[in-house]
């Protein structure tokens, strides 16, 4: 996919050039709830409270990518979809 594409601009209202780049995952916040949860059932003695995963791999994985417009400087996301090999170039 190339670095730089023509889309549509929710900000603008009309179709502009916009900056594609790979959404990364950020470390995850210890305050959330989930993460509270996980630290209290692992804290102290015993085993880790979730089997590990079974099986293999997933053959695709899930690609989010980040629009962010040239003329506002404004990003939208679109709904992820699935790419065996995804590489941005150009």
């Amino acid at each position: 996919m190339p670095h730089n594409i023509k889309t549509y601009c929710p900000k603008c209202q009309v179709h502009t050039l916009h900056e594609v780049e790979r959404v990364k995952k950020r470390k995850a916040s210890e305050l959330k709830w989930g993460q509270r949860r996980f630290r209290r059932v692992t804290a102290g003695y015993g085993g880790f409270p979730r089997p590990k995963p079974e099986g293999r791999e997933k053959p695709t994985k899930r690609i989010a990518l980040r629009y962010r417009c040239k003329t506002c400087k404004k990003a939208h996301q679109r709904p992820c979809f699935r790419a065996k090999k995804f590489e941005l170039g150009e």
